[in-house]
Parts: C-alpha cells; structure tokens; sequence
C-alpha cells in the first residue's frame, strides 16, 4: 500500500511540474500570473494563456491518458507487454476512421462536433476485431508473436486505404497531412470538449473491469472459476479501449507507443494490479504527453516537430527492449 502511496504522490507531481513548465514556456514571455489573476495583464497575454497554452497542455494531457490507459487495458487482457493501441494497429483503424470523416465530407446534424470521434472509435473496434480475429484463425493460442504479426499486416493495409484517400484526395490533402503526422497545436478549447466525454465513457468502462482485468492475468479458465463472466469482460475491455484509442485519434492523429512505454514502466515501478496500474497511467500518460509536446515546440523554435516523431525516439527502443526480453524468457 505504502508503495502505491508513493506511486500517486510521484506522479502527480510530475504532472503539476510538467504542466506547469509546458504553460510557461514558449516563444512569448507570459508571466503565469495570468492564470489565477487575468486582470494583472493585457489582453494579448491573457489570449496566450488562456486560448493557447493552457488548453493545448489540457488536450495532450487528456490525450496522452487515453493512449496509456488504453494500452494497460490491451496489455492486461492479452497478457503481453508489447500490446499496446499503435502496435495492435488499434490506431490504424481509428485513423482511417478519421480520415474517411474527412475526405468524405462526412457530417451529422445529429452527432454534430462528435461525428469525428465516433467514427475514429468505430474505426478503431474494426481494427481490433480484425487482429483478434485473424490471430486466432492462425493461432488459437494467439502468442505474443502471431498478435504482433497480424498488427502489423492490419496497419499495412489500413496505411494504404489512407494512402489511397491521400492520392485521390484535393483540398482536403494540407488537412489530412497534418491530422496524421499527430499533433495538439491550435487545437483549442473545442477539440477538449470532443475527446472529455468519451475518454470518461471508456476509463470508465475500463475501471469496471479493473477486478476482471486482474483474474485475466492468471488465464481465462480460472477467471471463469472465480466467477467472471470472461466473454462480456473481454468485450467490456475491448470497446473500452477502442473508444480511448479513437477520441484520442480523432483530436491528435496518429501519436504512436505512448499506451506502450507508460503502462509497461508503470507496471514496473508500481506493480501490476490493475486497481493502481489503471489511474497511474492515466497520470503518468498524460504527463509523458505533456513534455513530448513541450519538446517537440521547443527543440527546433520557432518550428516545431510533430509530436509523434518525440513519442516514437521514445518508444521504438522501449519496444525492442521488451520485445527481445520476452524472446529470451520463452527460451
């Protein structure tokens, strides 16, 4: 218990610092007075702080918790570290979900600020039940090396129906460009109002099933045992996780290996009970985003590098470092 103590008291921290340095650092010099008096400084400054900065912070905050939860979720369920939203080509989906939203024109009187976001989720269920599936037609057991495998055929062919929307594309092409590089710049306030209702829906079906995620650890046949009901809490996880994936998605575009590198380490240092491992997550997602973000508008200023680039010098060599691992412990 003492060490989950620490754990949150750590990460929230690191939460506040990181928001903090990211909300005050930038190519204007802002006093952070700003924040909790507005009327202490002009008007351009309170634009800055409060149109720019501060939602920008929010939403790869918000973001960065979708991806890590989302990827402990995936972790969890399939009992193996290398599953994570971009890996699984659970992202893939939801990008092609997004992009066909876009080259369509796609619009609903109905769903209105939310048609984006809900077809990038469906994309991304799609996606996931495409993986499942052909793994399991190649290998029941679905092993590490047969999901990741089919991951990466899944995302082949999804890259080239984005692809092909991009060559038969006209316009739109500037939009779709920078929506898949994935980035959080002059997003703003809308685009936190499009991913807060979903990212509650899914962390909260994701923390229903923290106690399932658990007995999953130990097989699908002892869960049963211990009274879970395994098929509603795999689908319960799944559409979870697919509906993180997909408003994440859907306001940032693609941002690879943050639901990889977060959970993996958090598992680590805090253990891996999903009671714990779940919020840690989300705290320790959003801050990694955070920073990634502030790195990647500071290094080259005044330009900036889309953040998935940031995220992928990350997790490329954490991925390779847990992929060889585990081929040695199957030895």
């Amino acid at each position: 218990m003492k060490k989950h103590v620490v754990g949150y008291t750590v990460s929230f921290a690191l939460l506040v610092v990181a928001a903090w340095f990211a909300i005050s650092i930038g190519s204007v010099k802002v006093p952070l007075s700003v924040l909790w008096n507005p009327s202490s400084a002009d008007a351009a400054s309170a634009n800055i702080i409060w149109k720019i900065r501060v939602p920008r912070v929010i939403l790869a905050g918000l973001v960065g918790a979708a991806l890590a939860m989302a990827g402990a979720a995936f972790q969890g369920l399939l009992k193996n570290p290398l599953a994570d939203p971009y890996t699984l080509g659970v992202s893939s989906g939801a990008s092609v979900g997004a992009v066909m939203t876009i080259f369509f024109g796609i619009s609903s009187s109905a769903l209105g600020l939310y048609t984006l976001p809900i077809f990038s989720m469906i994309g991304a269920m799609v996606a996931m039940v495409l993986v499942l599936g052909f793994s399991r037609l190649v290998d029941r057991s679905m092993k590490m090396e047969t999901l990741i495998l089919t991951g990466i055929i899944i995302s082949a062919f999804l890259s080239s129906v984005i692809s092909l929307m991009i060559a038969l594309t006209g316009e739109e092409l500037r939009q779709i460009l920078n929506w898949l590089m994935g980035s959080v710049s002059m997003r703003g306030w809308p685009y936190i109002k499009m991913i807060w209702p979903f990212l509650l829906v899914g962390a909260l079906m994701l923390w229903m099933n923290r106690k399932e995620l658990n007995a999953l650890l130990f097989g699908e046949e002892r869960a049963h045992y211990l009274g879970v009901n395994v098929k509603r809490s795999k689908w319960m996880i799944l559409v979870g996780g697919s509906i993180l994936t997909g408003c994440a998605v859907a306001v940032s575009g693609t941002i690879g290996f943050v639901g990889l590198v977060v959970p993996h380490m958090t598992r680590l240092l805090f253990g891996a009970d999903h009671r714990h491992l779940l919020p840690l997550s989300i705290i320790n997602g959003a801050t990694l985003l955070i920073v990634c973000d502030l790195v990647a508008r500071t290094i080259i200023a005044p330009s900036e590098l889309p953040i998935g680039v940031i995220t992928s010098f990350i997790g490329a060599p954490v991925f390779a470092y847990i992929f060889f691992r585990q081929r040695r412990k199957g030895r």
